[in-house]
């Protein structure tokens, strides 16, 4: 996000799974023509969403875009049509059926993003993860007491939150290996503490006239 108070550039990430040159998300049968592997593959990256965000969105700069009231979204939920979710699944059906991954920033390393994002939906369809419900409304017109009652959770606020709950998924830690993963964390945390220990002109400029 290199300009303030407008929307940062954001890398939406399509996806789709192939089974016999068909398109294995769609069923024409199915809940609004989506077969079980879909709403798997959503519950798989849904319940992971937290554990790859260090990877999806890896700067500090990331997490200025992913606040409430811009187009980003940073709230773990899914929805048919609303775009204010985190994964929304476009109207296209049969062999255009996706779903939309609406986190990932383009600051990410492909290799490494995408590796989770599949490894995530692959999990949810050998485990049978089913989604929640689609949420319909404006999430960002929710109060939190309502959000909890939808049970939606948010995403990481900042690159060290991405960086602990990238630590406590043992999928996605294992989709990197050992010698990726352990180099990835030690190049965060050295970002990070840098970026922590640094007096931003911001700082300067709100608080210097008033201490």
């Amino acid at each position: 996000k290199p300009l303030n108070g407008v929307c940062g550039s954001g890398m939406h990430c399509n996806m789709s799974l192939f089974k016999n040159g068909k398109n294995a998300f769609y069923e024409e049968g199915g809940e609004n023509q989506l077969s079980k592997e879909a709403f798997h593959f959503i519950g798989g990256v849904m319940k992971h969403a937290k554990g790859m965000t260090a990877l999806t969105n890896p700067l500090v700069n990331s997490y200025k875009r992913l606040v409430s009231g811009y187009e980003a979204p940073v709230y773990i939920a899914w929805s048919y049509a609303n775009r204010s979710p985190l994964i929304r699944v476009p109207v296209a059906r049969s062999t255009g059926t996706r779903i939309e991954l609406r986190h990932p920033d383009p600051s990410c390393n492909p290799y490494l993003a995408l590796a989770a994002m599949l490894r995530a939906g692959l999990h949810g369809i050998k485990e049978k993860i089913a989604p929640p419900m689609p949420v319909g409304e404006n999430i960002y017109h929710m109060t939190d007491a309502q959000l909890n009652q939808n049970g939606i959770e948010k995403l990481p606020s900042n690159l060290k939150e991405a960086i602990d709950s990238l630590l406590k998924d043992e999928l996605i830690k294992n989709s990197l290996g050992k010698h990726i993963l352990s180099n990835y964390i030690k190049a965060k945390d050295i970002e990070w503490n840098n970026y922590s220990n640094y007096v931003h002109q911001w700082e300067i400029a709100e608080y210097l006239r008033s201490y």
